[in-house]
């Protein structure tokens, strides 16, 4: 395989934008049918308890009282008050979580939610995590980055290496693979790297003439991005050795529910946490946790006995989060569908819950789709159910970033028929 399959310069079409990025933030809110919505970026899925208790509180007071975890591991607090804003910020910042004002929107970074955690990946990724932000959080330049950019430090597992990311570091023996850029650098280089490769980006953005958000929309011919990032690093004093033939990208797998290693893995369906869920987690918790691109929840656990890793994990059954690592619910997501947006033709959320047990038995995941937007959708082979405007859904099998087989659906009653006649 090449460097170009991992996407370090995408031929992808050419964008063009005529508004600027209206992503949400913790400081910049939506308007959404339910209310307003804030986005709030946890680099890493990493959340204190005391962090996430205060998520807890601004979600009780000033919004619906639940939690909504995203496909990047960040926390949405929706159907909040008009006029919260300056509040919902005091809070936040008051517990750690607005490091940077000025960057907050651009904080996405995913990371392999195990890490360190079940003897698996090749480093642990918790010090790149924590150097990666603060150099963002003081670069000028990446203020300019799009609220959609992402970076992933992948262990070495090859998990969230699969998530689509504008920047990867993935983890080697005694170092990293930096893409775009195709370049091998060292331990202590890979998150400088990482961010000079962001800001190589926004350049080559301002070269273009802007309108560009993504590293897979920008058109420029093949090798030309990492060829730049590569001088850009040399000329900081950043040594590496460039790659011609880099290891295979896996599909993104999360961490299946149980006990894994030295921690607890929790799926949290359709990534929709009730205040006693996550009440329950942080209580669970003792020091922290790690929420997961595939919307679930890491509790470390290091030095429990068996017995207490059980009645944790009962305790989150108990609850409503899926613990059980044969459930069908974490192959199965949706967006938030109707009424908490206009645009969504289906209550998407109520009919995935109604077919889980269809969805189970189907070969590939399934992601439920209020409109042709599919937010949040997932990455790698899946069966995108999208919603009509005219009523029912629309399935297309996708395999290797293709559709393969497509039927329509009139009633989700007919999922197990429509699944199986693309799927056979």
């Amino acid at each position: 395989m090449s460097s170009a399959d991992l996407r370090p310069t995408s031929q992808a079409t050419a964008v063009s934008r005529d508004r600027g990025d209206a992503c949400p933030g913790a400081l910049r809110l939506h308007a959404a049918d339910d209310g307003a919505l804030a986005r709030v970026r946890v680099p890493g899925g990493v959340l204190s308890v005391r962090q996430a208790e205060a998520l807890g509180e601004a979600a009780g007071r000033l919004g619906d009282g639940e939690i909504h975890l995203t496909s990047r591991g960040n926390v949405q607090l929706r159907g909040l008050a008009d006029g919260c804003g300056a509040e919902l910020a005091d809070l936040l910042a008051a517990a750690g979580l607005l490091p940077s004002p000025g960057h907050e929107r651009v904080r996405n970074i995913v990371a392999s939610p195990l890490s360190g955690l079940d003897g698996r990946g090749l480093r642990d990724v918790r010090p790149w995590l924590s150097e990666l932000d603060a150099a963002l959080c003081a670069s000028g330049p990446a203020r300019e980055l799009s609220g959609r950019f992402l970076f992933a430090l992948d262990d070495g597992r090859g998990d969230v290496a699969g998530l689509g990311a504008d920047v990867t570091l993935r983890a080697t023996g005694d170092g990293a693979v930096l893409a775009p850029g195709a370049v091998r650098v060292s331990a202590r280089d890979a998150p400088r790297a990482a961010l000079l490769a962001a800001e190589t980006f926004l350049r080559a953005v301002r070269e273009s003439g802007g309108g560009v958000w993504r590293v897979a929309e920008l058109t420029l011919p093949e090798g030309v991005l990492a060829e730049r990032v590569r001088r850009r690093l040399a000329a900081e004093g950043i040594g590496g050795s460039s790659l011609t033939e880099v290891a295979p990208v896996p599909d993104a797998q999360g961490p299946a529910p149980g006990v894994v290693g030295d921690a607890l893995s929790a799926h949290v369906p359709l990534g929709r946490l009730s205040a006693r869920q996550w009440r329950e987690l942080t209580r669970v918790a003792e020091t922290e946790l790690r929420l997961t691109p595939w919307r679930g929840v890491v509790v470390p656990a290091p030095g429990r006995d068996p017995r207490q890793r059980a009645e944790s994990l009962a305790r989150l059954a108990a609850a409503g989060l899926v613990t059980d690592p044969d459930s069908p619910w974490p192959r199965v997501g949706a967006c938030v569908g109707r009424p908490g947006c206009g645009k969504s033709h289906a209550d998407v959320r109520a009919d995935a819950a109604d077919t889980v047990d269809a969805a189970g038995a189907c070969p590939l995941p399934l992601y439920w789709s209020g409109c042709e937007r599919r937010c949040g959708h997932p990455h790698g082979d899946r069966i995108d159910v999208v919603a009509s405007a005219d009523g029912g859904y629309r399935l297309t099998a996708v395999r290797s970033g293709r559709p393969t087989g497509a039927a329509a659906m009139t009633d989700p009653d007919h999922l197990a028929a429509a699944l199986a006649a693309i799927t056979s």
